[in-house]
């Protein structure tokens, strides 16, 4: 097992947000709540496996939901947040982690300096939390009056992830007797010293349709627009195994290349490796190493994928246009799109598919070979 493990708590029931569907799956920015925290973790370099504990009943919610992502196989969690949790640490013994950080899957702006802060209090503590202070003045109320003022002095406003020491935690939950409202009661039930580093503001809990609201504005807020552009050809063959944009074409021609040769989603890799002004898809993944060869071109656009989520960044549109004489692209465009839409966790109405030809003049119209182009639009941090 990696040295830290991030789990993902999404099986509650969020009945307070007053929807038949759960919250970690209600859209933000076209995506599941929870598919931004999964790809979060997922793209940081720190956290080597993510783990999600889910209801029962939301297998079908969750494989769509993290559809594309190199996940550890989820877990069912129990009646309460603490029963869920703790099987979630127990899914862990075979291969225990040294580290685990504990978040909740309805906090999807949680951002890599964050994690960062909870990863670095780990060195020297076996339990930190991520917290801010209260800065409004607090009053406790009773019957619709106000009966008093709350001293605010010392007091903070709890955030996940939370992180542990995974031994301490599990030997934590498992001494646990009463319900407690987060991980880092549990661990200080247990007698365990918890160190406090700096949340973050934009790291809100989503309970209510408001606060999905206001995720969507600090989502609009905080990207910038960034646009790239990729061109990629490669020479025709006879034979078999032709693949273009992650589709399989039943048809008598493969394209050369080091790799399966995938023209479209090598010109949209480079596209989006473009936004981020990260070199091109021969810098990432050389053709000189052997490991690539007749490689699945999919692995390449989900490196670039998760660079982009790795930056805080997140993937707006794709329009690719496929340059050929053969094969006809027509009647694969429905298939192509929605395997792209898959690849990229986008829905399909963000992706475009085109073809042209080049009216029989050059190497493309004698049939020789295949060309793409393609942009990419990118929302990344300022």
């Amino acid at each position: 097992m990696a040295d830290c493990v991030a789990l993902i708590v999404a099986s509650g029931r969020g009945q307070r947000f007053g929807a038949e569907l759960p919250k970690q799956y209600q859209q933000l920015a076209g995506r599941p709540v929870l598919r931004h925290c999964l790809e979060r973790f997922r793209s940081h370099p720190r956290v080597g496996g993510v783990r999600a504990v889910i209801h029962p009943q939301d297998r079908a919610l969750y494989d769509a939901a993290a559809r594309g992502l190199d996940m550890l196989e989820p877990v069912e969690g129990g009646p309460t947040r603490q029963d869920s949790v703790r099987l979630g640490l127990e899914s862990l013994c075979a291969a225990p982690p040294g580290l685990v950080l504990i978040h909740d899957g309805v906090r999807p702006l949680i951002d890599a300096a964050l994690i960062d802060r909870v990863l670095d209090g780990l060195a020297g503590h076996a339990a930190v939390l991520p917290a801010l202070p209260v800065t409004d003045t607090l009053k406790r109320v009773g019957a619709d009056r106000v009966l008093g003022t709350v001293e605010r002095q010392g007091l903070y406003r709890a955030q996940t992830p939370q992180g542990f020491v995974y031994d301490r935690i599990l030997a934590a939950h498992r001494a646990a007797g009463a319900e407690l409202t987060d991980d880092t009661a549990v661990a200080e039930a247990s007698g365990l010293a918890v160190a406090v580093v700096a949340g973050d503001e934009a790291n809100l809990k989503i309970t209510d349709p408001a606060d999905l609201a206001r995720a969507e504005r600090l989502i609009g807020c905080a990207l910038q627009p960034r646009t790239g552009l990729g061109f990629d050809v490669h020479r025709l063959a006879p034979g078999g195994g032709l693949v273009l944009l992650g589709v399989r074409l039943p048809e008598p021609l493969r394209l050369i290349g080091h790799s399966d040769a995938d023209v479209g989603l090598h010109a949209i890799t480079d596209a989006l490796l473009g936004t981020l002004g990260a070199g091109d898809i021969g810098s990432h993944f050389p053709p000189s190493d052997g490991r690539w060869a007749g490689a699945d071109s999919a692995l390449f656009l989900d490196h670039a994928r998760q660079l982009i989520g790795a930056a805080g960044g997140r993937i707006e549109h794709v329009d690719v246009t496929l340059i050929c004489e053969r094969p006809k692209i027509g009647p694969h465009r429905a298939a192509m799109v929605a395997r792209l839409a898959e690849l990229l966790a986008l829905p399909p109405a963000r992706v475009s598919v085109k073809a042209t030809t080049t009216e029989r003049l050059g190497f493309i119209g004698r049939g020789e070979g295949i060309a793409a182009q393609a942009v990419a639009t990118v929302g990344l941090p300022a």
